[in-house]
């Protein structure tokens, strides 16, 4: 049991370690070549800020699993299995990265990106891991592949537009991707699946590296935004455990909770935050893809709260949903009804938020 743990804490600490030797050479790049990234309008921050601190993730995830691995294997005596999937997976996290990269540096069209990502996600369902179970969502268990297929590209090109499209304060999209890593670690420790549990923790452990400099590296002026890059592969490699622990909990593996409920859970915050600045902006005659000032944080901040109190109230409302969602489906509650109390007080949030935003505003024009 103990050594088992030994290694999840390994792939930690070098994937932070990683991290953090990495990050001040990509600030002093950023420096170098002018990689900023400029206040405007529409941004929470008032000063050019190094942009390319994601570039960090995918190289300091393979460092550590790679080191892990080996280790555990010439520990073990066992050896290491190379399936095609795995090499698939591979290339579908190096297009969907080389996306965001390219994105950093020279600005890609949002339709191009589009396109590619879709050709990244598709890797996944091309090595056959698909969503091919619903647990009862909605009613559905089993699904034809025919809609398992398409339906996995889009969960993919979903989970990673919403992690990219929150990532608008400090710390707000590292810190739901810490919280959703942290739970996938404990997610996959509780099935043991060495494999993927060292990738999780590997993950965790640059992330949160990354988080001490985007937060507070102001201090010593090494503040650093992740960048497309960064939110791009995180929500790609989130994506992905995701998807393989529906996959493994499907195999009459014991689980704690529905498994489709827990990962469903993790990602209500950004992927309603996504549908909701979608439906908002197309119902005002924007496009979809317009930049604006609709997402969480900035309703937030238009209530009165400062950027770390907004970062505060939102990484608590992901962890309310996943806690208060598995604590439903022990009192087995269906999920379909858990979805739908999700929902309702999601919009109820934002019904508050915006009744305290028009009484700001009144209260503003009267004293001026």
């Amino acid at each position: 049991m103990a050594s088992y743990y030994i290694y999840i804490f390994l792939a930690f600490f070098i994937g932070a370690i990683a991290t953090a030797v990495t990050i001040p050479l990509i600030i002093a790049f950023c420096r170098k070549f002018g990689y900023y990234d400029q206040p405007n309008q529409r941004k929470v921050h008032k000063q050019a800020v190094p942009r390319l601190g994601g570039i960090s993730f995918l190289p300091s995830l393979a460092v550590s699993f790679a080191f892990t691995m080996l280790v555990y294997y010439s520990q073990t005596n066992t050896q290491a299995e190379f399936h095609l999937s795995s090499a698939l997976m591979v290339i579908g996290a190096t297009i969907i990265f080389l996306v965001g990269v390219l994105d950093d540096l020279v600005d890609l069209p949002a339709n191009f990106k589009f396109v590619v990502m879709s050709i990244g996600s598709s890797a996944l369902p091309i090595c056959n891991l698909a969503l091919d179970n619903l647990h009862g969502f909605f009613g559905l268990y089993e699904i034809p592949v025919w809609v398992a297929y398409p339906l996995t590209v889009f969960v993919i090109l979903t989970i990673v537009n919403a992690l990219n499209l929150i990532d608008g304060i400090d710390g707000l999209a590292s810190g739901i991707a810490a919280i959703c890593l942290a739970f996938f670690v404990y997610l996959y420790a509780d099935v043991r699946y060495m494999i993927f549990d060292v990738m999780s923790a590997a993950m965790l452990g640059s992330v949160l590296a990354f988080m001490c400099f985007n937060i507070f590296g102001k201090v010593g002026h090494m503040k650093i935004f992740m960048g497309d890059a960064g939110s791009l592969i995180l929500g790609y490699v989130l994506a992905y455990l995701a998807i393989k622990y529906l996959m493994v909990t499907k195999q009459d593996v014991y689980t704690h909770v529905n498994p489709i409920l827990i990962v469903y859970s993790m990602f209500i915050v950004p992927v309603f935050d996504l549908v909701r600045v979608a439906v908002t902006r197309i119902a005002s005659g924007f496009p979809m893809f317009h930049a604006d000032q609709r997402h969480i944080h900035h309703i937030l901040m238009r209530c009165g709260l400062s950027m770390h109190q907004a970062l505060v109230v939102i990484i608590a409302m992901v962890v309310f949903f996943i806690l208060g969602n598995m604590a439903l489906d022990d009192m087995d509650m269906p999920i379909t009804i858990i979805f739908f109390l999700d929902l309702a007080l999601y919009l109820l949030f934002f019904a508050v938020a915006y009744v305290i935003i028009d009484r700001k505003e009144t209260m503003r024009e009267i004293l001026s």
